[in-house]
């Protein structure tokens, strides 16, 4: 990352827009590897070590969503996928599995590189706050983005770590989804409520609550992390 802005794997099977793509964050200030299969991308992305992957969906040899799940398995590094318009493609799923934002093709440069510093914004250490939160059982950590639950490091994207954090730390404040929404992934998120609703179901599985403190529903309004 040295002397740029940030590595960037660029997978994509169309060479042309592969190479538009790579124009576009170079001049911003990038540096930048290209693939153009699934399996390919498995193989670069472990050799690469990148900051951000760009990940199309439709991929030869191996689709951006198993692509997605083999780079989950070994590392939380942030993934935007990238989908043509009126192209199927399930956008929670895609959430569920730790996906942290998706771009329609085509796009505009300009939306390209916003969603892309915005993705390693938040993910960089150099934005992080120095701040931690304990509550019993759990120290939810900003400045190393680690949460340690019952004595043990959970993994979690970046956008599941931030939501928690957010709401821990306006313990016992109700936000609606759309609050939450704003809040953490930004106004200019063009996704809808069920992004909050796929990232707390995830921090429920990884996380079961302590003595004094839950993730709670508030029915008809949002969510709190209700300490009490």
């Amino acid at each position: 990352m040295e002397g740029t802005l940030g590595t960037i794997l660029i997978v994509d099977d169309d060479e042309n827009i592969a190479d538009i793509i790579k124009l576009y964050l170079e001049n911003s200030g990038y540096s930048t590897k290209r693939c153009y299969d699934g399996k390919e991308a498995v193989s670069v992305f472990s050799e690469y070590k990148p900051d951000l992957v760009l990940l199309d969906v439709m991929l030869p040899h191996m689709d951006g969503i198993d692509v997605l799940k083999a780079i989950r398995k070994d590392s939380e590094v942030p993934v935007i996928m990238l989908t043509a318009k009126g192209e199927t493609f399930d956008k929670v799923l895609a959430l569920e599995l730790g996906a942290d934002d998706y771009i329609v093709k085509p796009f505009e440069p300009k939306e390209l590189i916003a969603r892309v510093k915005a993705v390693l914004r938040r993910y960089s250490a150099d934005t992080q706050s120095k701040e931690e939160l304990r509550f019993d059982n759990i120290v939810i950590d900003m400045n190393s983005y680690t949460v340690n639950y019952n004595g043990e490091e959970i993994k979690m994207p970046p956008k599941e770590f931030e939501l928690l954090y957010y709401l821990a730390n306006n313990k016992n404040r109700v936000f609606t989804r759309e609050q939450l929404l704003c809040e953490v992934w930004g106004y200019d998120y063009p996704g809808d409520s069920r992004t909050v609703d796929v990232h707390v179901k995830r921090l429920r599985e990884k996380l079961q609550g302590g003595e004094n403190w839950q993730i709670e529903t508030v029915w008809g309004v949002g969510y709190k992390f209700e300490v009490k």
